[in-house]
């Protein structure tokens, strides 16, 4: 047979060339980075090819499954769970699985990613069916970690690794959030009025503890002046009586100008408490006060004429001329000296 001119060595030259590259081609086999192929040798399982390049032996092994060791995601849909307490809340979730047995995980089971997805609804709804809904909503770590250690072991026969199971999203009724959100305002205003009661209390006794600091120090500044006027009239008293002790050495040495001295001091005394009176713009002094005022010299000097002026012997009393007849009540109005705001009237 002549092709084109070709003789027969050319074409059988051609032949064994074109098989030879399809036994290349199917001996060859390059692996990703990232998969594993199983290689079937007549349809039984021989061994697993690594990433790179891998020589099969042709038309007798060939790639069974290309299976991909990454790790990958898979969402759980949206179902339905009845909790413990009768509430039913609708729950999804995300699982991250990897394939840790290439082999397993093609030959162990059909279907992988349906499997898991299957298995891990199940669990779902088993896990947070044993729980009341303020524990569900409330402890999502625990669920996740409830759910990540059954999953794993129920797929570790197929050569999967489930690295983690989250829990999306839970969400209860609408009548139930309602009712959810009115208790946390219920729960939120019952903190509110304790706090502020809290803080009224405390307000209280900070004011009732100063009112009693205030009062202590009070009473002990009381004291304290009382104490202290109560010394000085003790040292008034003492100054007083040394005075009158001096006074009474004094008229008895015959100084008869100590008399003087005294009764003057009393009377300004006298006087100056009068004086300071409220609303005592006049003082009405008595017409016998002016006289004592006028007779201090003649005090003096009946004082004198007793004790004598110290050079020579006292002289007898002066008979007493008898009880005078006292004239009646007169007042002569007088300024007062311990007032310069008043006037005379």
């Amino acid at each position: 047979m002549n092709l084109g001119g070709l003789g027969g060595f050319d074409i059988v030259v051609i032949g064994v060339v074109l098989l030879i590259i399809l036994v290349l081609f199917a001996g060859i086999k390059t692996v990703p980075q990232g998969y594993r192929y199983t290689v079937e040798r007549f349809g039984r399982y021989t061994r697993t090819l690594e990433p790179g390049l891998n020589i099969l032996t042709p038309f007798i092994e060939r790639i069974g499954v290309r299976m991909n060791v990454m790790e990958q995601v898979l969402d759980i849909p949206t179902q339905e769970v009845i909790t413990k307490d009768n509430a039913s809340v609708s729950a999804d979730a995300v699982a991250f699985y990897q394939v840790l047995n290439p082999a397993q995980a093609a030959y162990q089971i059909s279907n992988l990613q349906n499997a898991i997805q299957n298995l891990t609804m199940t669990n779902i709804r088993s896990v947070m069916g044993s729980m009341d809904l303020d524990e569900l909503l409330s402890n999502r770590e625990v669920i996740n970690e409830r759910l990540l250690r059954v999953v794993d072991e129920a797929v570790g026969p197929w050569g999967i690794k489930v690295t983690r199971v989250e829990i999306k999203d839970i969400q209860p009724p609408a009548d139930l959030v309602e009712s959810m959100g009115r208790q946390m305002k219920a729960e939120r205003e019952k903190r509110a009025q304790i706090l502020e009661a809290e803080g009224s209390r405390s307000a209280q006794i900070l004011r009732a503890e100063g009112a009693k600091q205030a009062a202590v120090l009070e009473a002990e500044g009381k004291r304290e002046a009382a104490y202290r006027e109560a010394e000085a009239r003790e040292r008034l008293a003492e100054a007083e009586a040394k005075a009158t002790q001096s006074v009474s050495q004094a008229i008895a040495a015959g100084d008869v100008q100590a008399i003087n001295y005294f009764v003057a001091q009393k009377y300004i005394e006298a006087l100056a408490a009068i004086g300071k009176a409220p609303n005592s713009k006049i003082v009405l002094m008595p017409l016998e006060a002016s006289s004592v005022i006028g007779s201090l010299g003649g005090i003096g000097a009946i004082a004198k004429e007793v004790f004598g002026d110290g050079s020579g012997p006292a002289a007898p009393p002066r008979p007493s001329a008898g009880p005078r007849p006292q004239p009646g009540p007169r007042t002569t109005p007088v300024l007062n000296p311990f007032n310069p705001n008043s006037s005379e009237t």
